[in-house]
């Protein structure tokens, strides 16, 4: 997902994402332990999924306290 795609997200759109994220993350990681992932990449691409949700949710919530 793009920061561009997040950014047209409301702010509850992203925190579902980010919930979804990052289960999904903890899912692969734990097939990856048993040794039953299919894909490995994708663990960073959730990583940076995770890492871009939370700071594009950090920026919409900065903003509202300061205006």
């Amino acid at each position: 997902m793009t920061s561009k795609e997040i950014r047209q997200l409301s702010p509850i759109e992203i925190t579902t994402k980010l919930r979804a994220t990052r289960d999904e993350l903890l899912q692969l990681r734990l097939r990856k332990h048993t040794g039953q992932v299919e894909k490995p990449h994708m663990i960073r691409v959730l990583r940076k999924d995770v890492a871009r949700l939370e700071t594009i949710l950090t920026e919409i919530n900065s903003k509202q306290t300061v205006a």
